[in-house]
């Protein structure tokens, strides 16, 4: 089946209800657009160069125009601009549904004990299990639509503007698959496979690796496409602990980012000065919406109990420290000795 009757037949499945909100890449209509840049020879006023090459659409569909510009108006006005809102949409809806979805799990004092009541009642584990199912497919099929629309505007055009479009959502942090709250979604299915005795149908899309030089998270989005995410800080070049993903998408452990930033541990990532820099990318301004990354960190001390244990003790005691030194300076600036 061409992916194009696959994306549609998954716009209409059984997620329709739960993501009746949520914004899709509108795929046919661009698919239209580049049609009608094939055929831009027949407008008279349009710039671009057509030769005559027999090829098949994904439909099946025969075309024997081909457009050779690099960059086409008739095109870009309408197709990049669009997919661009369409993707930022996307990861916007993603995050907060994800977010939503992992509160109700890693939630503490009275709301746990008010689910866990619930629970007694309905089945919230396997209706997690069913909502984050449909996140996977959600952000896997946009983003495999993305990757397949912008291959073929290269192939229309002939040019590498879609890879530069592609570097463009790396960029600007909505590139869907590199998300850290797909990391932490892969996480939850782990955390609740692994514990709770609970499978779902694609919980055999992540595994994780923690045991090797170079500990990693494995999604396999395709059957040929896997994605590797590092869980190593490059601070400390350890398994990240209690950690924290900058707005750029880099995960850190509170305490390296905390030391990067020039901010004391129980200060935390959002007092780091504006121009607080990622020690890896260099970006200015990534500390101010920093997302704690719960699932992983349970994660990693349900699989490395006694490793998370000497971090837990190490933190805290660091942080007593820091605390202590700093209210001691308070203490002498207000004395004033």
């Amino acid at each position: 089946m061409k992916f194009g009757e696959t994306f549609t037949e998954y716009l209409r499945g059984e997620q329709e209800c739960f993501l009746e909100k949520c914004s899709h890449v509108e795929y046919k209509r661009l698919k239209k657009v580049l049609k009608s840049c094939r055929s831009c020879r027949t407008n008279q006023g349009s710039s671009c160069d057509v030769t005559t090459n027999r090829e098949e659409d994904e439909n099946g569909e025969s075309s024997n125009e081909l457009c050779l510009c690099e960059s086409c108006p008739l095109c870009d006005q309408k197709f990049f601009s669009e997919l661009m809102k369409e993707a930022s949409e996307i990861a916007g809806c993603f995050s907060s549904r994800v977010r939503r979805l992992l509160h109700l799990h890693v939630s503490t004092g009275v709301q746990r004990y008010v689910l866990r009541l619930r629970h007694c009642f309905t089945n919230d584990q396997q209706i997690m299990i069913q909502q984050g199912r449909m996140l996977i497919e959600y952000v896997t099929m946009n983003a495999i639509a993305i990757r397949k629309i912008l291959k073929k505007y290269d192939k229309v055009h002939s040019s590498v503007n879609g890879r530069n479009f592609r570097s463009k959502l790396r960029a600007e942090h909505i590139e869907l698959l590199q998300s850290p709250w797909l990391i932490e979604l892969g996480a939850f299915y782990i955390n609740f496979n692994g514990s709770d005795g609970v499978s779902g149908e694609f919980v055999h899309q992540f595994s994780c690796d923690l045991t090797s030089d170079q500990p990693v998270m494995t999604l396999m989005v395709t059957d040929d496409v896997k994605l590797e995410y590092s869980l190593t800080c490059a601070i400390c070049l350890e398994i990240v602990f209690n950690p924290y993903a900058l707005s750029c998408g880099h995960i850190f452990c509170k305490a390296c980012a905390c030391s990067a930033a020039s901010v004391m541990i129980f200060q935390g990532l959002k007092a780091a000065e504006p121009k607080s820099k990622c020690p890896v990318c260099r970006e200015v301004g990534v500390y101010a919406n920093p997302v704690h990354m719960m699932e992983l960190d349970l994660l990693l001390k349900n699989r490395c109990k006694d490793y998370w244990k000497e971090r837990m003790h190490a933190e805290r005691a660091e942080t007593v420290k820091q605390s202590k030194e700093y209210w001691d300076s308070q203490t002498k600036y207000v004395i004033g000795y």
